[in-house]
């Protein structure tokens, strides 16, 4: 397979590509919070934005020891197993099917406002195969859209809250007072704070996208990337609220949450600043579907790569794009927005509950990676007690929305359960394989020619899976280190063969480490092992040209993890895994 190369991603550029997705909850996240927690909408925004900061260390710790492709997949598989990070990456590619459909479709219902004759699954699904075309012409070309969509967007955000804070000014702040004195009638202030924190941080989806294109980033990008999008959220959501209490009376809202901003806007400024507002959701929404796109490429590819999904989805265009994996996804789109009838709301449970999930199960990765991966170096560490109280906030805010919303969380379950039977299926393809071999064996006579042809295709599939070659590199005779390895080959990949290499500087052969491996290739009988002595230096050359010339992929090979004084980033070795 040839590999395009293309131009890293700046700060801009990467920015936007993720800020589009979490920058467009400005446009419904005011509305929502404020139906829960009333004037105190701001309170809970405010709250969200300290969990952001909370997780903006977070991943800049992980991706900084990792930085790979992947998110919550990523640093999982390389602290736990392949099962577990496979629940991270189904999750994830719930939660950005979901935002695709669900932006396209509330981009299209904006539209609506300025056209009233759109045909909203038509025009929903048009959308998705522009941005799927996007998406194949390569990444480069999605950010230069990307860009002009985010710019565009921080504008007209920038003149609605100008625009309101000077209606304010000359007409005064009557309006917030009625507002701030209704009394609370069901829930305590407590109860209802935590409410609106549950729904305040769907302003947050969006954030974990970053981790999944880190690859294709310049150096030293991502954490600008998390930066950017904590202070544009942290700043916006909080003070449109606080903008829409001071305007509009409470009595209104309901009537106008679908457009709340857009009513804002014809309320502070008249119908140019409505109109606006309502061109720039339409635009923001798209470059959020645009977001889900890249964002599930980066991921999806990386799975294919671990053999989790099929080669079917390597194949890349001239541009280096993986188009397979962009046109299976906007399939899946398109057929999830006909079996729900573009109803929203289920969709939403489906939103909602994936990325919650995913940033909890990343929050559990970082600390994983503190206890497994000391050593390993990273520029940037969170600390414990700021990781625990981040994962213990989202679980709470899952709790909430299930409070809010039982059939929404059923309907995500009824997502995620056939996503994880798949997923498990494939994880487990080479048990299915030889258990359909010895049916077909045993039924043999009554079916002698169909049995004969299948078992020749089956047994050619089981020997294509297990003839992949592994590697693992070590520079020590710890044979408990090594029973590990052989452990975590056995339990996580389906193979019969690995090389154990050793990176020697020409001093005398390691005798003690070929007797271990002689005792290790007798307790594992399944797995062949080839012991091989390398003279030379390890780094990126070595294992490019070991990779070339044995034919095995770079992340079919794996290291311990290194210390701090390794000479190389994990990133610089492309794609070696860590599993000890």
């Amino acid at each position: 397979m040839t590999k395009a190369i293309h131009k890293k991603l700046n700060e801009l550029q990467s920015t936007a590509i993720c800020g589009n997705d979490i920058s467009s909850s400005c446009l419904y996240v005011s509305a929502l919070t404020i139906g829960y927690a009333g004037q105190y909408a701001w309170i809970s925004l405010l709250f969200v934005g300290v969990v952001l900061f909370l997780f903006r260390k977070i991943y800049a710790e992980v991706v900084g020891a990792l930085p790979l492709n992947g998110g919550a997949y990523n640093v999982l598989l390389n602290t736990s197993s392949k099962k577990i990070a496979s629940i991270a990456a189904i999750l994830t590619v719930l939660s950005y099917m979901a935002t695709a459909v669900i932006s396209a479709s509330e981009a299209m219902h904006y539209l609506q406002h300025i056209f009233n004759t759109i045909p909203i699954t038509i025009a929903t699904i048009v959308v998705l195969v522009i941005f799927t075309i996007l998406a194949i012409i390569g990444i480069g070309e999605s950010a230069k859209v990307a860009v002009g969509i985010f710019i565009f967007h921080l504008v007209s955000l920038v003149l609605l809250v100008v625009t309101s804070v000077l209606f304010i000014t000359f007409n005064g702040l009557q309006t917030f007072q009625l507002n701030w004195e209704i009394p609370l009638t069901t829930h305590s202030l407590l109860y209802t704070l935590f409410l609106g924190f549950s729904v305040a941080m769907l302003g947050i989806s969006g954030f974990e996208s970053s981790a999944n294109f880190v690859e294709e980033q310049e150096n030293g990008v991502f954490p600008k990337t998390l930066r950017n999008m904590w202070a544009i959220v942290s700043f916006f959501n909080p003070v449109i609220a606080i903008l829409i209490i001071a305007i509009i009376p409470m009595a209104q809202l309901g009537d106008h949450k679908e457009s709340l901003l857009a009513f804002l806007g014809n309320t502070a400024g008249g119908n140019w600043l409505a109109w606006l507002i309502s061109v720039d959701a339409v635009l923001v929404l798209c470059g959020a579907v645009l977001t889900s796109f890249v964002g599930v490429t980066g991921l999806l590819k990386r799975m294919t790569l671990d053999r989790i999904l099929p080669n079917y989805f390597l194949k890349e265009n001239k541009n280096g794009s993986n188009y397979r994996i962009i046109i299976s996804f906007l399939i899946l789109c398109v057929s999830v927005l006909i079996v729900t009838e573009g109803d929203l709301v289920s969709l939403a449970g489906v939103y909602t509950f994936s990325f919650l999930a995913v940033m909890a199960l990343f929050g559990i990765g970082n600390l994983l990676l503190k206890f497994k991966r000391k050593k390993l170096p990273r520029p940037e560490k969170a600390r414990g007690l700021a990781v625990v109280i981040a994962i213990s906030l989202i679980i709470t805010a899952f709790m909430g929305n299930y409070i809010l919303n039982v059939n929404s969380f059923y309907t995500f379950v009824k997502y995620f359960i056939p996503a994880l039977l798949f997923i498990l299926l494939m994880l487990n393809r080479l048990l299915i394989i030889e258990f359909s071999i010895s049916m077909l064996e045993y039924l043999y006579n009554p079916l002698r020619k169909f049995v004969v042809n299948s078992n020749r295709f089956l047994n050619r599939l089981h020997n294509k899976i297990n003839s992949q070659e592994f590697v693992f590199f070590t520079k020590n005779d710890n044979v408990a280190i090594l029973n590990k390895v052989m452990q975590y080959v056995e339990d996580n990949e389906t193979t019969k063969k690995l090389k154990i290499v050793n990176v020697t500087n020409g001093t005398n052969s390691n005798q003690k480490l070929k007797i271990d491996l002689e005792v290790l290739d007798r307790a594992y009988p399944e797995v062949h092992i080839e012991f091989i002595e390398i003279e030379g230096v390890f780094g990126p050359e070595l294992i490019s040209e070991l990779s070339e010339k044995w034919k095995i992929p770079k992340n079919f090979m794996f290291i311990g993890s290194p210390g701090d004084k390794f000479s190389y980033r994990v990133a610089d070795l492309g794609g070696v895994r860590l599993i000890m």
